[in-house]
This record gives C-alpha cells, sequence and structure tokens, in this order.
C-alpha cells in the first residue's frame, strides 16, 4: 500500500500540506512524512526565524523556486503561526503534481 501523498489536486493548482522547521540552518525542501495522526506532509526548513512572519515568507519563496513559479503563485492558507501548514501553490495541477513528485521522489497519483 503506497502511502497517502501531502498534497491534493484542485481545480486551480494544488493544496500542500507542509511541516516547517524555522531556523533549521537551511532552506530545503526533505521530502514527506507520515505523522502521527495520519497526515502526510512535505518537510520543509528554513534559515529564517519564526517571527514577523519572515519564516512563512521564506517558505513560500523555497516552494515557489523549487517549482520555478512566481512567488505570487504560493501561498498559505491555513497554520500561517502552526508548524504545520496548508500552502495553496496555483498552476496546472497535474503539472505540479508532477513537479512535487519529482522534487520528493514520491508518485504523483496520475500515474498507473
Amino acid at each position: 500500500m503506497t502511502a497517502a501523498l501531502p498534497w491534493r489536486a484542485g481545480a486551480d493548482g494544488i493544496e500542500l500540506h507542509v511541516r516547517l522547521t524555522p531556523r533549521g540552518g537551511r532552506d530545503a525542501l526533505e521530502g514527506c512524512e507520515t505523522r502521527d495522526d495520519g497526515r502526510t506532509v512535505l518537510k520543509a526548513r528554513v534559515r529564517a526565524a519564526p517571527e514577523d512572519g519572515k519564516a512563512n515568507a521564506a517558505l513560500t519563496k523555497l516552494i515557489a523556486r523549487a517549482l520555478r513559479l512566481p512567488a505570487s503563485a504560493v501561498r498559505i492558507v491555513a497554520g500561517e503561526t502552526a508548524r504545520v501548514k496548508t500552502i495553496e501553490i496555483s498552476g496546472d495541477a497535474p503539472a505540479l503534481a508532477r513537479a512535487l513528485a519529482a522534487i520528493t521522489n514520491e508518485r504523483s497519483g496520475d500515474e498507473p
């Protein structure tokens, strides 16, 4: 059985669940993990501190850069002050799913 993906395709893009580690020493996306509650998240770390929205801004910039999207295509829609966040990424959902799968080494859900 394959683990659930940390993203879900929608009409206008992808909804992505991320566990953020601020002050993580470097900016990086580090693959997926299944949490104790059964939810799968993309692990991310940023150098920025979690103050004045700096870590959130660094996270959206990191995801946009990794997916080669403009920063305006990535926004936090839930969990701004929590470690686990929901990110909305605007664009072609199947293409975004393939790009996320390549980054995380997970199957995109489009494949048989």
